[in-house]
């Protein structure tokens, strides 16, 4: 009987899998909308009062989109306020949607890669996942490690498609 020879795992490609880096705490979204007076502006005071009585532990670890879905007069210091409290309870908080929030993590993740760690490695960045990857994941991905790999395929590391090879030197 024929011994088989797993060649994805002999060869030296070095697989990264952008799924992996994102924070996996819960994405939540934070709605001014519900402490808008008759849903048409924000009162000082009431707001003051909820924020003083507001329960922050439940955004504990968890990911913070800020939004005002109503067409409303919210003054920039409001969110301002939010984000005062959240910081002491919240993993990451963005004004934005749930998009933003993910880009902002995503972001995070990448600065936090050591481009030194893929010097002159054979990369190949995964494509499919259970977590959907935005675009601008690969993207930044991208420029983060052209500068030090020797080459960059998408997919998975027994179907890659070929991105970028480094130029050999002439010499």
């Amino acid at each position: 009987m024929e011994d088989f020879i797993n060649r994805v795992a002999q060869s030296a490609l070095t697989s990264l899998n952008l799924e992996e880096l994102i924070h996996p705490g819960e994405r939540v979204v934070y709605d001014i909308k519900e402490n808008l007076f008759h849903g048409l502006m924000l009162r000082e005071k009431d707001f003051r009062e909820f924020i003083k009585t507001h329960d922050w532990s439940q955004y504990d670890g968890k990911n913070v989109a800020i939004i005002c879905s109503a067409d409303a007069i919210v003054p920039t210091w409001a969110y301002m306020l939010l984000a005062s409290k959240l910081q002491n309870h919240a993993h990451r908080y963005v004004f934005g949607t749930l998009e933003a929030l993910d880009q902002e993590l995503f972001h995070e993740a990448i600065a936090a890669i050591n481009a030194e760690d893929f010097r002159d490695a054979k990369v190949v960045v995964k494509g499919c996942g259970t977590i959907p990857v935005p675009t601008y994941a690969y993207v930044a991905i991208m420029q983060k490690l052209l500068p030090v790999t020797s080459s960059i395929m998408y997919g998975e590391p027994c179907s890659t498609v070929p991105l970028y090879k480094r130029p050999k030197v002439q010499a």
